[in-house]
């Protein structure tokens, strides 16, 4: 365990961009996952699959599902209202809610705008980002600009699902990855302390069609034909998907251990995207990461999207993995194509 009187060896990024010292922390973490567990034993009577076939192929074992009348917002304002007892303030300090999410309670308002009413943070503003598996990191990057800058004290970010809401139940490939539920953090300045050291971020649109959902928008509005043809469902290219998400998520960890001047044997916990154990084994091989450097949850819930890394987060904590003065990567990948990294000391 790193503690504070021990000699610290890298570079802080933020300390060059103009801020006068001032960086943020994330000073309260907290998640909520649905009551209902979806084993593989229950899915294999549903469609063509096996626990083996699951578990061997994914790392899955299962996965929670929201409730019918259980919305994205409703996970959401439950994982806000622990992360608030967690850091110790009270909604009504809350400047600022970002809610990251694919799965959106409706196309507006946003989710955030309802958590907002639902917590009880009533002076503050609310916006919705949408960077699938990416989002909770792209939040961060958001929220530590508006607090770096003066603009707002305290932002809460939050990455939420209910991906069940857009799972084509009868396609075997895809119904047994995600699921549901939400993380949250609490962001405000912290002078003197390193907090959210630097992030990447990145895109390629060339390769959306890897992974999406073709209608619910504006280019393929709802109608009888776009429901019978299964197009409000989502879909993916498991295949190209899988190349692309190490070649991405090693790419942005290298690139945010350079800009820090960290060696991977300095982290001490290494969360990425919960996607599939293949993925996550494979980025961590190739960084030259321990075992005992990872933290994996996948196991338990699936993917999340965009809950992923902050649930994970979490419970990283809460398991002790994660102490004052460590520090940690987060390592992301999702539909766009969307992918980043952030090293945080803690």
């Amino acid at each position: 365990m790193t503690t504070d009187s021990t000699p610290k060896v890298f570079n802080n990024p933020r300390k060059k961009e103009g801020f006068n010292g001032r960086v943020c922390s994330i000073v309260g973490v907290g998640s909520y996952v649905p009551e209902r567990v979806l084993t593989n034993a229950e899915l294999e009577k549903t469609v063509e699959t096996s626990d083996d076939w699951i578990t061997s192929r994914t790392g899955i074992k299962e996965r929670r599902i929201a409730a019918a009348n259980e919305y994205t917002s409703d996970l959401a304002a439950k994982a806000a209202q622990n992360a608030l007892e967690n850091a110790g303030i009270t909604a009504d300090q809350i400047d600022l809610i970002i809610v990251a999410t694919i799965t959106p309670d409706m196309l507006f308002p946003s989710t955030a705008c309802l958590v907002q009413q639902k917590i009880g943070a009533k002076r503050a503003a609310g916006f919705d980002i949408e960077a699938a598996c990416s989002g909770f990191i792209f939040a961060l990057e958001i929220a530590q600009q508006f607090v770096m800058s003066h603009t707002y004290e305290t932002v809460l970010v939050i990455g939420a699902e209910k991906l069940s809401s857009i799972i084509d139940w009868t396609d075997r490939n895809t119904c047994v990855l995600f699921g549901d539920g939400a993380g949250a953090a609490i962001i405000q300045a912290r002078p003197d302390s390193h907090g959210l050291l630097t992030t990447c971020m990145g895109s390629d649109g060339s390769k959306g069609e890897l992974l999406s959902m073709p209608a619910g928008g504006s280019r393929c509005p709802a109608t009888p034909d776009s429901v019978a043809s299964r197009l409000h469902y989502l879909r993916m290219d498991g295949k190209e998907t899988f190349k692309s998400a190490v070649n991405a998520m090693l790419s942005a960890a290298q690139e945010v251990l350079r800009r820090c001047q960290l060696e991977i044997s300095q982290i001490k916990c290494i969360i990425s995207h919960q996607a599939n154990l293949r993925i996550i084994n494979a980025v961590s091989d190739r960084l030259g990461a321990t075992e005992e450097q990872v933290f994996i949850n996948l196991h338990k819930y699936g993917n999340t999207s965009a809950a992923s890394v902050a649930i994970a987060l979490d419970e990283a904590v809460k398991a002790g993995r994660v102490q004052r003065g460590d520090l940690v990567l987060l390592v992301v990948f999702g539909a766009g194509l969307t992918w980043g990294a952030a090293v945080i000391e803690w």
